[in-house]
C-alpha cells in the first residue's frame, strides 16, 4: 500500500505511530530544510521511535523557506492572511488532489458528507485576499454541495432573514471567520433552526481580540443556538481539526495536537497544563508533516484540546483562533 493511501486508513495509535515514522523518514530524506533543521537540532534519528519524539519544523520557516520535497513541481500556492506579500506563509503544494481528500474525509469524520449540506460561507477578508487554503475548502463544500443553496453570503440584514425563512429546517453549516459572524449577530437575534455555526477564529485586525468563550456566548445568543462550533486549521496544514461544543478540539485519525511543555519544549506537557501547540497532519506529505506553531493550548482530556491564545509577539493570524 502507497504512503498516501496507509495515512488515510490509519484505525489507532500504532497505525498512526508507524505511518508517522514512515513519513519522517521520508521528510528527511526529501525535504532539505527539514533535514538541515534536524540535523541542527543534532537528534539521533534512528533512536526515535515513537512520533512524539519527531521534531516539529517551526511555523516560521514556512515564511523564509520552500517547504517541499525534493523536484517535485507545484500544483498550487497557499498565502496566509497578512497586510503584505512579505510576511503572508505560503505553503507549496504539490497535489491539490491529497489536500481535497483530506479537508473532504476530515469534514465526514465529524459531521457527514460535505455534499450533504447547504454550505452558506461569510468569509469576506478571505476573499478580498485570495490563495487561502480555506476558500479553496469552502469553495470545493459549495460547488459539490446537492443544495443548490450553498453559496457565499455577506453582511446584509434583509437578505440573511430571507435565507434563513428559506433554509430554516434545512441541514445548514454557516461557516465565517469570527468577526464577520460577530458582526452579523450584532445586526438583530435570529432563530436558525437546527443549523450549525461555525467560526474559524481571529478578527483579523477588524475587531478588538476576544476570548473564544465570549465570542461563543455572543453567538448562541444572537443565533438562539446551543454550542457554536469551530474549525482549526493553517496554511500549512492540508488537514483541520473541529470542535463541536466548548471549544474543544478533536482531529481526524491522521492528524494529532500535542500540548509541549512550556519549561521544555522538546517534552509533552501534563493533561491539563497549558503549553505550545505542535501538530502533526500526515496528509502534508509532501511539506512537513511535523510543526511546532506559535499557538498556546491544554489537553483537557486524552484527545481534546482547548485552544488558548498566541505566544507574546508572535504575528496575529488569521485562521485560527483568538486572543486571551
Amino acid at each position: 500500500m502507497s504512503l498516501s493511501k496507509k495515512i488515510f486508513n490509519i484505525s489507532n495509535e500504532d497505525e498512526f505511530n508507524s505511518v508517522a515514522l514512515e513519513v519522517f523518514e521520508f521528510q528527511y530524506k526529501n525535504i532539505p530544510i527539514y533535514k538541515s533543521y534536524v540535523d541542527l537540532l543534532k537528534i539521533e534519528k534512528n533512536k526515535i521511535s515513537n512520533y512524539k519524539e519527531i521534531p516539529f519544523l517551526p511555523v516560521q520557516f514556512f515564511k523564509e523557506h520552500n517547504v517541499i520535497s525534493n523536484n517535485l513541481t507545484v500544483e498550487k500556492t497557499f498565502l496566509s492572511s497578512g497586510t503584505t506579500q512579505k510576511n503572508r506563509s505560503k505553503h507549496l503544494v504539490h497535489n491539490i488532489k491529497l489536500y481535497e481528500k483530506s479537508f473532504n474525509l476530515g469534514f465526514e469524520y465529524f459531521y457527514g458528507n460535505p455534499n450533504e449540506w447547504t454550505v452558506l460561507a461569510l468569509l469576506p477578508s478571505y476573499l478580498e485576499q485570495g490563495d487561502s487554503s480555506l476558500i479553496y475548502m469552502v469553495n470545493d463544500f459549495i460547488q459539490n454541495s446537492k443544495s443548490s443553496d450553498s453559496n457565499y453570503i455577506k453582511l446584509n440584514l434583509n437578505s440573511f432573514k430571507n435565507i434563513i425563512k428559506n433554509l430554516k429546517n434545512k441541514k445548514v453549516l454557516l461557516i465565517g471567520v469570527s468577526y464577520a459572524l460577530l458582526e452579523l449577530s450584532e445586526l438583530d437575534s435570529f432563530d436558525i433552526g437546527n443549523w450549525i455555526v461555525m467560526e474559524t477564529g481571529g478578527m483579523k485586525g477588524r475587531r478588538k481580540e476576544i476570548v473564544r468563550e465570549e465570542l461563543h456566548e455572543k453567538l448562541k445568543t444572537a443565533f438562539n443556538v446551543d454550542y457554536i462550533h469551530s474549525e482549526y486549521g493553517m496554511t500549512e496544514l492540508l488537514s483541520q481539526a473541529y470542535s463541536k461544543k466548548n471549544g474543544l478540539f478533536q482531529t481526524p485519525p491522521w492528524m494529532k495536537l500535542i500540548v509541549r511543555d512550556f519549561e521544555d519544549p522538546y517534552s509533552i506537557a501534563k493533561i491539563n497544563n497549558s503549553g505550545g501547540i505542535n501538530i502533526i497532519d500526515l496528509a502534508n506529505i509532501y511539506s512537513c508533516s511535523f510543526i511546532e506553531t506559535k499557538d498556546i493550548g491544554r489537553e483537557i482530556t486524552k484527545g481534546e484540546v482547548e485552544i488558548l491564545g498566541r505566544f507574546d509577539q508572535s504575528e496575529v493570524r488569521g485562521c485560527n483562533l483568538l486572543s486571551f
